[in-house]
């Protein structure tokens, strides 16, 4: 079932490029931005995390926590968000349990690769509340960004 805007977010703990466990209900009182991207190290999705690394000011600005959820391990991604030089949170669905409960998993991506985490993105307000919801069923397509900064701008 997908997720609905005005429905409570799903509750998770992921483990973080440093191994620390990052708890989305221990975020409430600040806004949240979760993106879902299928794979560290390919075009869009480097693409898509630049571009939310050029601009995070305005997510600081909205009081939003950002992170950027993928099923690489924790390993993977922290070496992607050095080389990258991203400036936010990147946390590792390797079990695949929050993409699948956010219903924003690929049962089959491409060179038949099963479980990844499809393009989405999702605002949670301070209280836990989903504000927007985007989930993309093309891997080559980017998240509304100036949709998601509206959201954070009316929060």
């Amino acid at each position: 079932m997908s997720i609905q805007v005005g429905q409570a977010a799903p509750d998770f703990t992921l483990l973080d490029t440093e191994k620390n466990k990052v708890t989305l209900s221990e975020q409430k009182g600040q806004n949240v931005l979760l993106l879902f991207f299928p794979l560290a190290f390919t075009g869009v999705c480097t693409t898509e995390l630049c571009n939310i690394r050029d601009n995070i000011g305005v997510y600081n600005s909205s009081n939003a926590k950002v992170f950027g959820i993928s099923v690489d391990s924790p390993f993977t991604l922290g070496k992607f968000k050095e080389e990258q030089k991203l400036n936010f949170s990147l946390l590792s669905d390797f079990n695949k349990n929050v993409a699948a409960s956010y219903d924003a998993l690929y049962e089959t991506f491409v060179l038949d690769l099963k479980g990844v985490a499809k393009r989405s993105a999702f605002v949670i307000d301070k209280d836990g509340i989903v504000r927007y919801a985007e989930v993309l069923e093309s891997a080559g397509d980017l998240p509304n960004f100036a949709a998601i900064q509206e959201t954070l701008k009316s929060l």
